[in-house]
């Protein structure tokens, strides 16, 4: 594979793409989509088969889907999964991959929502349990806490993200550090409870276990 992840970083159409999907998802009150969480969710995803001893070659493959994962926000919100792995498909195809990493790659972008994906294979699996625990503060666009929906109230009271993987102890482990005066842990179960069920199931396509905890206190 000679199509790398600084390739697709630094590629003005793909960059096109996630910008004008950020941008309607600012109209429509989401929360940032930009390219600041596409190079988390492709870093840290990358870090977790990194650290569980998966090959280079996964490991950029992992990168390069987690930069793209949202390109089909500029269609469509809905059912942005599927749109943006077809998207990709037809831009990694132009930009000369070969069919086998172009199918690791739109499988993981067409799988990584909760609606009508799941885990199918490890980048799957590392992109769905980068992309669900980036939760943070800076992502919330709303300046006015009074007006604050539920989903702004729950990532501006998460302080901090920490998603780690203990090859030794078959654990994959979320800390959150969460201002509990802005949101409960309650609140956070009211819009990721199903997210969270996504993360564990990820893990278990990893060989490694799910845990979660809130200020080092253990949830799941």
């Amino acid at each position: 594979m000679n199509l790398t992840y600084r390739d697709i970083r630094e590629n003005k159409e793909i960059n096109q793409y996630i910008t004008m999907g950020n941008e309607i998802l600012g109209v429509l009150g989401y929360t940032d989509h930009s390219q600041k969480h596409a190079v988390i969710v492709a870093e840290r995803a990358a870090e977790l088969l990194e650290v569980l001893g998966y090959s280079k070659r996964e490991i950029e493959l992992c990168k390069i889907a987690g930069f793209m994962h949202d390109i089909g926000n500029c269609v469509n919100r809905s059912d942005h999964a599927h749109s943006g792995a077809i998207m990709a498909m037809q831009i990694l195809r132009s930009l000369g991959m070969d069919a086998e990493d172009i199918s690791v790659v739109i499988s993981a972008i067409g799988n990584h929502d909760e609606e009508t994906g799941t885990a199918v294979n490890a980048v799957s699996a590392a992109i769905i349990l980068a992309d669900k625990t980036d939760v943070r503060r800076n992502r919330v666009r709303n300046k006015r806490k009074s007006s604050f929906d539920i989903h702004d109230r729950v990532n501006y009271g998460v302080l901090s993200t920490e998603l780690a993987a203990n090859p030794e102890k078959k654990e994959i482990h979320l800390n959150l550090e969460l201002d509990e005066e802005t949101c409960s842990i309650l609140d956070y179960f009211e819009i990721f409870t199903e997210r969270m069920l996504m993360c564990r199931r990820a893990s278990e396509m990893l060989g490694m276990h799910f845990k979660f905890t809130v200020n080092e206190r253990k949830v799941l």
